[in-house]
């Protein structure tokens, strides 16, 4: 089986592609979507939704997981993930890819073992499980294949099913 892990971001979108055969989980794609601030936010979320689109294709995932929504204190961040989530989800939905979504805690418990583990933590085990020796920068890309992880652990129940009521 082949998953997809997805850290959601306009400037930069992590992704992560492990296979799972039974309990061994390996590496097979990692790396990020940039997108730079001199482009309008619809050229930043057509960039986002272009080049997931096409890792989507060339790589096939049977499952993609992606972090939920996280609000902190910033507004106008919180605005334009959101953005970047909604082309992410649309274009694992156009490829009728099944979406599993989870929190900060519920990744870093499945990475972890603890939900409350700082960032470098999160990072050692990430790449301890998938057996990745050097320092996966940036953080969004580690973060993307920490969903992965979880999304192999866990996805049996986790399946996106939030309907939108119009």
């Amino acid at each position: 089986m082949r998953i997809i892990g997805i850290d959601p971001g306009t400037a930069i979108c992590g992704y992560g592609i492990i296979d799972v055969h039974g309990s061994k989980l390996t590496p097979v794609a990692y790396g990020a979507i940039t997108t730079t601030p001199d482009k309008t936010d619809a050229q930043r979320l057509e960039i986002l939704f272009n080049d997931l689109s096409d890792i989507l294709a060339e790589y096939k995932p049977d499952k993609f997981g992606v972090e939920e929504l996280f609000f902190n204190r910033n507004v106008t961040t919180a605005i334009t993930v959101g953005q970047a989530r909604g082309v992410i989800l649309l274009a694992a939905e156009q490829q009728r890819i099944p979406i599993y979504e989870y929190t900060p805690l519920q990744i870093k418990q499945a990475v972890v073992g603890y939900g409350k583990a700082d960032k470098q933590q999160v990072i050692y085990m990430t790449m301890s499980i998938l057996g990745i020796r050097e320092k996966i920068k940036p953080d969004d890309i580690a973060d993307a294949l920490a969903v992965a992880i979880c999304t192999a652990h866990s996805s049996h129940s986790d399946r996106l099913t939030r309907k939108v009521q119009l």
